[in-house]
């Protein structure tokens, strides 16, 4: 099978309906097979405010009590899963929604960073690579909501799009993880770097070239490559194809 390109999006653009297009477009005509991870950002926020539950972030990371994993779960795996399922269905394409659960796809442990209690956080430590890669083989085109299944409890648990896209990435084996955002590149000098290795990144974050908004992004970047991930990319809707900046 020819290399698989697993997109990353991340769940505040998926409620603007001009981008979903825009993004459903775009992977309606990609050449190659394709896996979509998606997260649930504020609409899981605003979901949570309606059922008064708190909304708390540690580390980067949303804190999931049992009550607000049913919440989560039922945004990201529901509402926008099928929202977006829906969509490239309607351009044509073959999109099956999915979760870690289905078919035990993505099995995690509790997250506990430095030791933070998260609550239901997890952190993927298997992929069914060989199950996907059978989905992919017929022609299907798997949509992730990150929720994956408890190892030992068999609980599902909210994971970090991120990490679920580097998971799957690094186990499909020679697959590029493309992570679509709101801008076109890592901008240096003015102009979209079309390739970068880890010591340039590293070299630009010191130097000031790199900063702000873009760094956890081209940390995501670096963590895909380190994960396994045979290379990364960064762009905007309008790179989809082959622009942006790819890391090796």
């Amino acid at each position: 099978m020819e290399r698989t390109t697993v997109v990353k999006v991340g769940g505040n653009e998926l409620d603007d309906p001009a981008f979903l297009a825009g993004l459903s477009a775009a992977i309606a005509s990609f050449p190659g097979p394709l896996v979509l991870v998606h997260g649930g950002g504020k609409e899981i926020t605003a979901a949570l405010d309606r059922e008064g539950l708190p909304v708390q972030f540690l580390q980067g990371l949303r804190v999931t009590s049992p009550e607000a994993m049913d919440v989560m779960q039922r945004v990201v795996c529901g509402t926008i899963n099928k929202r977006v399922v829906a969509s490239l269905v309607g351009l044509g394409a073959r999109a099956l929604g999915l979760s870690g659960i289905d078919l035990g796809l993505l099995r995690c442990v509790p997250h506990r960073p430095n030791g933070a209690d998260l609550g239901r956080v997890g952190a993927v430590t298997t992929v069914d690579a060989a199950a996907i890669r059978a989905l992919l083989a017929q022609g299907w085109l798997p949509v992730f909501a990150p929720v994956a299944l408890g190892e030992a409890d068999g609980l599902s648990y909210n994971v970090n799009a991120d990490m679920v896209a580097q998971a799957i990435a690094a186990a499909l084996g020679g697959a590029e993880l493309l992570f679509v955002t709101n801008v076109p590149g890592v901008m240096l000098d003015g102009t979209v770097a079309s390739e970068l290795t880890a010591p340039a990144v590293e070299a630009a974050i010191t130097s000031g070239a790199i900063s702000g908004g873009m760094i956890p992004k081209v940390r995501a970047a670096l963590d895909a490559l380190a994960a396994g991930a045979a290379s990364a990319r960064i762009t905007n809707l309008a790179g989809f194809a082959a622009g942006g900046t790819r890391f090796v």
